[in-house]
């Protein structure tokens, strides 16, 4: 009998405020060891917390997006346990009431989507870190990060691989992102998963998880719960049993290696805060939230489908980020009758220039708008495909607009039916052999006399009009 994986994940999103969930010191990534850490963030006596409004706000649009329920009170409750990189001895989180419960993720597309239901999303504050390298065997801790606030967001156990986790965290990933939650940049931990794993024969209860920490990339995320699996299976058939506990992913052995047994709820003695009074949202702040929220990426993927007549993959492909997403909105406007021809584009060349220069979309060097003018002189039949791209190479350069380039260049495709018909007689009449040779049933001399038709127009035929003009010709 096979086994069926169980997969729960909890991620960390680092909250995009600028200063921390409880002080008023700065969260910039980067500083001096020890040097954004306030008395606050540190619990030095006499001071109190004060929760951060902009983190509150952001926890609400995130339980709007994902359709959740935004609750009118929620409590903050001391979370206790011993870390060197914990100043306080304790973590002010929520527990018994978090700010947000239920809501889904859908993930894939066509017949294989999937809707993974959330727990909850609750806020909480950031730990220091310890650092282990360049200190003579000692450790270090710097507790910059200490108080910065995250939302952890927390599954059911919907998830049945390691493609599916990774699928949901990104999917995830891109929507804190479009609505301006969290920067999600994983190398510097702003977006960070635990995978909860455990294996079951079909139908039966729930096996005993272990949970693996702090994994930063999708790869990771993806290895790591793959050796999971296959650790737990391979004691499973050998007549073993899980042992519940925290583990960590090696990277460089690509594998996972136990941490610490894992803690229940009642180890961490939660309760709640007493120096934070419960949180209250009201129903109008709400509202207020809603009306600045963008258009979510599914309400998006629909009317790109709808108002473009694009595919589902073309316009999951092109929702992937806000930026492009709002690139290609921008252009298709301007090109309501050219929006797979702008979609294509995109998804072409446009990208493939983003990444050969390590350019990040919203650093484009090229305004929908501008784009816009090429395009149009490729639709119109002024430029072919391979000039096109001649005149996206300049301006992507700064060379100038397209008209400037066509212009300068000399670069207009040639679409005069008598100048075609001239050249193409002048072609067939240089080629006696190969016209014998398509006449005869060869349909690879039609390509050759295609290319010295291309050659005498020095690459400005209109590609589609000449091989229409030569087969007539070829015919007659």
């Amino acid at each position: 009998m096979s086994w069926e994986v169980v997969i729960g994940l909890e991620t960390h999103a680092r909250l995009s405020t600028v200063s921390k969930m409880f002080s008023g010191a700065a969260t910039a990534f980067g500083a001096a060891p020890n040097t954004q850490a306030s008395a606050v963030d540190i619990a030095l006596p006499g001071v109190l917390p004060v929760a951060n409004r902009g983190a509150v706000e952001r926890a609400i649009r995130f339980g709007l997006a994902v359709g959740g329920r935004i609750h009118d009170r929620s409590i903050f409750a001391r979370k206790n346990y011993f870390y060197p990189d914990l100043p306080k001895g304790y973590q002010i989180s929520q527990y018994e009431q978090p700010i947000v419960t239920g809501g889904t993720i859908r993930i894939g597309d066509g017949e294989s989507e999937k809707q993974v239901r959330l727990t909850r999303a609750h806020l909480e504050e950031d730990a220091g870190k310890s650092l282990h390298e360049d200190f003579h065997g000692m450790s270090g801790i710097d507790l910059n990060r200490a108080g910065t606030p995250l939302l952890e967001i927390v599954t059911e156990p919907d998830l049945r691989s390691a493609d599916e986790a990774v699928a949901y965290a990104k999917a995830l990933h891109a929507l804190v992102r479009w609505i301006g939650i969290c920067d999600g940049n994983m190398q510097e931990g702003s977006f960070r998963c635990d995978a909860n794993v455990s294996l079951r024969r079909p139908g039966e209860p729930l096996g005993t998880r272990c949970e693996i920490k702090n994994l930063n990339s999708f790869r990771f995320l993806e290895r790591a719960i793959q050796y999971e699996i296959a650790r737990q299976r391979e004691i499973l058939e050998d007549g073993g049993r899980i042992v519940q506990e925290t583990r960590l992913y090696d990277p460089d052995r690509d594998q996972t290696r136990s941490m610490r047994s894992k803690e229940d709820a009642q180890d961490y003695r939660y309760f709640p805060d007493p120096d934070l009074l419960p949180l209250a949202v009201s129903a109008s702040w709400i509202a207020e939230v809603a009306h600045d929220l963008p258009e979510l990426p599914e309400a998006r993927r629909a009317r790109f489908v709808e108002q473009y007549g694009l595919t589902a993959y073309d316009a999951g492909v092109l929702i992937a980020a806000r930026e492009i997403s709002d690139y290609f909105d921008a252009l298709a406007r301007r090109l309501p009758q050219q929006a797979k021809l702008a979609a294509n584009w995109i998804m072409g060349e446009v990208s493939a220039r983003l990444n050969r220069d390590g350019l990040e979309f919203d650093r484009i060097p090229l305004s929908a708008e501008r784009l816009a003018e090429l395009l149009a002189r490729v639709a119109d039949g002024t430029l072919s495909g391979k000039m096109a791209r001649e005149v996206f190479d300049a301006m992507w350069n700064g060379e100038g607009s397209a008209e400037q380039i066509i212009e300068s260049r000399g670069l207009r495709q040639i679409s005069d039916s008598h100048a075609l018909e001239q050249l193409v007689a002048e072609v067939v009449a240089a080629n006696p052999a190969q016209v014998a040779e398509y006449r005869s049933g060869r349909e690879k001399a039609f390509n050759f006399l295609v290319g010295q038709c291309m050659k005498a127009s020095r690459g400005k035929a209109n590609p589609a009009q000449l091989s229409e003009i030569l087969k007539e010709a070829l015919a007659s």
